[in-house]
């Protein structure tokens, strides 16, 4: 894995393996189909979108795809719940297959939380 701070989206997804870069792209895209209005930004040395303040992050890890922030008050309990979680985040195993559906509605439910804050 990468350890120097990346400049941008690319940079980082460039310092994985090809599987990893390609899972990494694939959120990428997610985020931009369902936030096209949101600009890519590298914060805490993660992959960002910023729309109406920061909307999400998502990090490549050993064995997993971490995505941030995910809600902790209940909503999409059913949804998350196959995943490991924690506070805030939840964690998508690479030997398993991306849940497209399930990144799509924490990217709309993120633009939703920013809305009301």
């Amino acid at each position: 894995m990468k350890t120097a701070t990346p400049k941008n989206i690319d940079d980082y997804i460039a310092g994985f393996p090809v599987e990893v870069q390609e899972l990494l792209e694939e959120v990428r895209a997610l985020v931009r189909k369902n936030a096209p209005g949101a600009k890519e930004a590298i914060k805490y040395a993660m992959p960002a979108f910023v729309q109406e303040g920061n909307l999400c992050y998502f990090a490549a890890h050993k064995n997993h795809l971490g995505f941030y922030p995910v809600p902790t008050d209940g909503t999409l309990r059913e949804e998350m719940a196959p995943y490991k979680q924690g506070k805030g985040s939840i964690q998508f195993p690479y030997k398993q297959p991306l849940p497209v559906q399930l990144v799509a509605q924490l990217v709309r439910w993120n633009i939703e939380r920013l809305r009301s804050s």
